[in-house]
């Protein structure tokens, strides 16, 4: 059964909407407010409806989310072929034909956009639809290669996503920029096992060694709480690299509020994971979402203001 939204949409355009749905718009919002948090740490969130820079940062996002992420998983469905839920597309409609072309169409297209943009920006757009193919289509197909999976995506929404909501600007990033960018890194090694704990079955069944399932559920929670850590700490070095003092405390509070997060998700998910269904997985996978986007709202505040 599909809901009815979907059914409406199907009556509006027929099957053409199978192409939309593996571009999982349900993503979209996501990918747009941790890009745009690079744009909010670049102008800050004072002068951010006033800047200059708003125009060139907004037709980045819409460049990025729509064109470079939406056609990365539509091109990664064509030949994923998944046939139970995948992340933000509940009941996949079975991929049209020509879903690889079209999604390999549209990040081009996206690339010639991304030429109206400073070269920071156009240059790492370019630098992720390389990675977007090296991931997703054969031969290469690095999704299937444990720990390949794990670094692509660790850089390029981690930390490559937000930098280019910044590069958008033309402002230079600076070394606490780059501190608090990269931190997102091993937070988003963090994150991306957590996604496909759930998928075990389905990657198995394609024959796709992810790093998650090379190490498991227990591994994968292990190396998901190590590399959090990392990651606030390195947002702690910024801190200190940004002077904060005695009167910033509410600024240290802030990154402990998210860390605290992480926590409340990463340790009874650990604790239970052998009692855990299927389903349970997936709900701790949209938990530790909600941690990230703590995480992107603390830093926008923490450093923004």
């Amino acid at each position: 059964m599909v809901g009815a939204a979907r059914q409406a949409g199907y009556r509006l355009l027929g099957t053409r909407l199978d192409y939309l749905l593996h571009t999982r718009p349900a993503e979209w919002p996501i990918v747009a407010a941790h890009m745009l948090m690079g744009y909010l740490l670049a102008v800050g969130t004072t002068n951010a409806f006033r800047s200059e820079r708003l125009g060139p940062a907004v037709l980045g996002v819409a460049l990025w989310v729509v064109c470079l992420n939406g056609g990365t998983l539509a091109l990664n469905s064509a030949f994923d072929r998944d046939e139970g839920d995948i992340a933000y597309l509940r009941q996949p409609p079975k991929p049209p034909r020509r879903l690889a072309t079209f999604g390999l169409g549209i990040m081009l297209a996206g690339q010639v956009g991304a030429f109206l943009l400073p070269r920071a920006y156009w240059l790492t757009y370019a630098l992720c639809v390389v990675l977007s193919v090296l991931y997703s289509v054969p031969p290469f197909r690095l999704k299937s290669v444990p720990g390949a999976d794990w670094l692509i995506n660790m850089w390029g929404f981690g930390s490559l996503t937000p930098y280019a909501g910044w590069a958008a600007t033309g402002l230079p990033t600076g070394a606490v920029g780059m501190l608090v960018l990269l931190a997102f890194c091993p937070l988003f090694a963090a994150l991306y096992p957590l996604t496909q704990i759930y998928q075990f079955d389905e990657d198995a069944r394609r024959g796709d060694r992810t790093l998650a399932l090379f190490l498991g559920v227990g591994g994968s929670l292990f190396v998901a709480v190590a590399a959090s850590v990392l990651a606030f700490f390195l947002f702690a070095l910024a801190g200190r690299r940004a002077g904060w003092g005695t009167q910033e405390s509410w600024r240290w509070f802030l990154l402990l509020l998210a860390a605290f997060g992480w926590g409340a998700v990463l340790i009874p998910w650990l604790v239970r994971r052998h009692r855990m269904t299927a389903s349970e997985h997936q709900l701790g996978m949209y938990r530790a979402l909600f941690a990230w986007a703590l995480t992107d709202v603390a830093v926008v505040l923490a450093w923004g203001i």
